[in-house]
């Protein structure tokens, strides 16, 4: 059976460090992931440690720690009296391997490891690198989507003599089936750079990133306004998000963002997580699902759409300070890649990609139709 080339590649590699960069979906988690379970297979009892780290843990748990467990299930390896869950650790033929998160500055600065594996590199600094680096005493890997202009990844790894770079895109998984392909492809007319980034897995060179200001939090604070929802299915995921605020400062938290669920299961959702009779704010482009979720007895209402209230909604969403739980793992990389459409001279447009927005979509229905009143500020959304 053909495997993804990152797999390849990941196994043929003889330098200390590996540099993975590619597109959306080019296999590269995936196929890391299975190249360190057989590297503790073909070393039994050896005794390796295997750290695989991200920025933060909720992000880790949302991605490497999943799809490590689920290719251990897949392959029946799984034993669930080798898995420690509160040290996030698993015992795998006599070798250990440990998930972290450079926010956890005990565990950066104090273990040492055979193999460090970093995923979404350029979301940590170049300082959590070194640290990392310095008490690894084997292979080095790392993988990301180029979508920064700049990064220390360019200037301080790649160059090195002993650092290997690859770069995959979709065309090097032969596990993506047809509709991913074709919505990957989208990009080809939506936007230059983002078919450079995302498509063709080279390195970012723009500046019209939409949302800059906002920042992680381990929690949410203050009032509940509403609970945002964007419909979804077969390609696209459902979004669901909770919005509060504390009078000045936006708080958002991912509740859901699922691929294939029916309108049953997200009312179902909604009534195990919404507080009380609180309202729900969804996509105006699916009449039918508010009203079928509406039977189920939820409070949800229709948003306003159209490129005005949209673009409105993103600068209301801009003037506050904005804050994300750092578990909300798939609004936050919506955050990072949303961006304005360029022409072919690179201009910024005044319009959005229709792409990476399913979750602030979300947060847009919540927020412009809960919190901007009739007689506050120059403009209403409803």
């Amino acid at each position: 059976m053909k495997l993804a080339k990152s797999y390849y590649d990941f196994c043929n590699s003889e330098k200390r460090i590996q540099v993975h960069q590619g597109g959306t979906r080019s296999g590269k988690t995936y196929s890391i992931l299975t190249g360190l379970i057989e590297l503790c297979y073909k070393n039994e009892n050896a005794g390796i440690v295997i750290t695989i780290v991200r920025k933060t843990f909720p992000a880790l748990r949302g991605t490497a720690y999943r799809d490590f467990f689920e290719i251990l299930e897949r392959e029946e390896l799984y034993n669930p009296d080798a898995h420690n869950k509160s040290e996030a650790t698993y015992e795998l033929y006599g070798n250990l391997i440990e998930f972290i998160s450079v926010d956890q500055p005990q565990k950066v600065r104090g273990r040492k490891r055979d193999v460090l594996y970093v995923n979404e590199c350029n979301e940590i600094s170049l300082e959590d690198w070194r640290q990392l680096l310095l008490r690894t005493t084997g292979r080095a890997i790392i993988d990301y989507n180029p979508s920064d202009e700049y990064s220390w990844i360019y200037e301080e790894v790649i160059p090195r003599e002993d650092a290997d770079f690859f770069q995959t895109t979709y065309k090097d998984n032969p596990f993506l089936d047809e509709a991913t392909i074709r919505e990957i492809e989208r990009l080809k007319n939506a936007d230059a750079n983002f078919w450079r980034v995302y498509g063709l897995g080279e390195r970012g060179a723009s500046q019209a990133r939409i949302f800059t200001h906002f920042q992680e939090v381990e929690k949410p604070k203050g009032k509940l306004v509403a609970y945002g929802l964007d419909f979804g299915y077969t390609n696209d995921p459902s979004a669901i998000i909770r919005l509060s605020t504390d009078g000045e400062a936006l708080y958002v938290q991912e509740l859901l963002y699922r691929n294939g669920m029916s309108n049953k299961e997200l009312a179902e959702f909604l009534k195990e997580e919404i507080e009380g009779k609180a309202i729900v704010i969804a996509d105006s482009a699916e009449p039918k699902s508010i009203d079928e979720i509406h039977r189920y007895g939820i409070n949800v209402h229709p948003a306003k759409k159209g490129a005005d209230s949209v673009r409105a909604g993103i600068q209301y969403l801009k003037s506050k300070p904005l804050y994300v739980t750092s578990d909300s793992v798939n609004l936050l990389k919506e955050l990072r890649n949303y961006k304005y459409k360029e022409d072919k001279n690179g201009r910024i447009l005044n319009e959005p990609v229709d792409s990476f927005n399913h979750a602030i979509d979300a947060t847009r229905y919540a927020a412009s139709h809960s919190l901007l009143r009739p007689n506050y500020g120059r403009y209403r959304i409803v």
